[in-house]
């Protein structure tokens, strides 16, 4: 379970980075996408580092894992608020981006990979030390 949880952290990474460059291309839509699928990974495996009993196919869908992570780590207390809020509004900009085709303004996606890079950074620190 170690060596998948540190796979999602690894590709959460990955995404960061992806995200970093596709901001500096001007890429506002395709880098606050990599931006939110860095959280999606990193909440994947800060679930599985901490053993919560999610049924893999509910951390699969983008909804389950969201409201697993709510579940299990934020209500607790074991997660900062904000940062959970900040997954949830990662996701409506990458519904924006991707299914309604409007423009992100460079704002929103800044924000967007600026929360996700403090998203992974704390779960890095905190199941990962």
């Amino acid at each position: 379970m170690k060596e998948q949880s540190q796979k999602f952290l690894d590709r959460a990474l990955d995404s960061i980075e992806a995200a970093e460059g596709l901001m500096s291309m001007n890429k506002m839509e395709i880098a606050a996408g990599r931006a939110y699928y860095a959280m999606f990974d990193a909440a994947r495996a800060a679930l599985l580092a901490c053993k919560a009993p999610v049924p893999p196919e509910v951390a699969k869908t983008h909804s389950g894992l969201i409201s697993a992570f709510s579940l299990h780590l934020v209500k607790p207390g074991t997660f900062p608020v904000e940062l959970g809020k900040s997954f949830n509004k990662a996701e409506d900009l990458r519904l924006i981006a991707d299914y309604k085709g409007d423009p992100l303004e460079a704002d929103d996606a800044h924000w967007a990979v600026e929360q996700a890079g403090a998203f992974v950074d704390k779960i890095r620190a905190q199941f990962f030390p």
